[in-house]
């Protein structure tokens, strides 16, 4: 079996069911991950641990803009509220060689402006899942 890398080039970026926004985006970054529950007892020599609650967070790098329904008038219009997502590496069909990753964000910040003299506007932001994530290659 030959490796093939992947190379993000066409991640797909959809947020509140329908805002596409990979268009600005130049990083995204999906990190799921588990509450960990100690459950170690007396008698025991080693920590004994499992999994709790799922959690998760969508990292997104913008480039921005402040044309009318643009990035920013986008975002200034969801913030504080929970938003559904959907991610996949290229904005091909959904199948086993590019699964979608859904689920729900709260759209916790936004921050409108930042960057150097001379350079561009760019925007990093955060925003933590709200229940819980799936995976599907359908």
């Amino acid at each position: 079996m030959t490796f093939t890398p992947t190379v993000l080039t066409d991640a797909y970026i959809n947020l509140a069911a329908g805002t596409l926004v990979a268009d600005h985006a130049n990083k995204v970054e999906l990190s799921i991950d588990y509450e960990e529950l100690e459950t170690t007892t007396f008698g025991q020599t080693a920590k004994v641990r499992r999994g709790g609650l799922q959690d998760g967070s969508v990292a997104l790098t913008f480039i921005n803009n402040f044309t009318a329904s643009a990035l920013d008038s986008i975002f200034w219009g969801i913030i504080n509220t929970v938003v559904t997502y959907e991610i996949r590496p290229t904005s091909s069909a959904v199948s086993t060689g590019n699964p979608k990753y859904t689920g729900s964000l709260w759209i916790k910040e936004w921050k409108p402006i930042g960057g150097d003299v001379g350079k561009l506007v760019t925007v990093s932001v955060s925003f933590p899942t709200s229940g819980l994530n799936s995976r599907a290659t359908s």
